[in-house]
């Protein structure tokens, strides 16, 4: 795996593919979102049966954390973006 890095743009590659990531901060916040709808989901199967309840228990702490990681990565990219430009975000594409 090769990791290159030019200006605004991450570059994976993996053998012969690439993977080009332009916006971070969006990309981040999407995975993010994702992570927390695969815990919740498994969370919630996972309450169904008495023996996993334990499990499906950590699964909703798991998520939780997570859903306070958006507005620590929203507030990450505004304050970087204020660091670079000097004007905040637009509240549109706050992500």
């Amino acid at each position: 795996m090769d990791i290159a890095e030019n200006g605004r743009t991450l570059t994976l590659t993996v053998g012969h593919a690439e993977l080009v990531v332009r916006r971070r901060y969006e990309a981040l916040s999407i995975a993010n979102d994702v992570l927390i709808g695969i815990w919740f989901v498994v969370g919630s199967v996972l309450f169904l049966s008495d023996a996993t309840s334990y499990a499906g228990t950590w699964l909703f702490v798991v998520g939780s954390i997570e859903m306070l990681i958006r507005p620590v990565i929203r507030l990450a990219r505004h304050l970087h973006l204020r660091r670079i430009s000097g004007n905040p975000p637009e509240a549109g594409h706050d992500f």
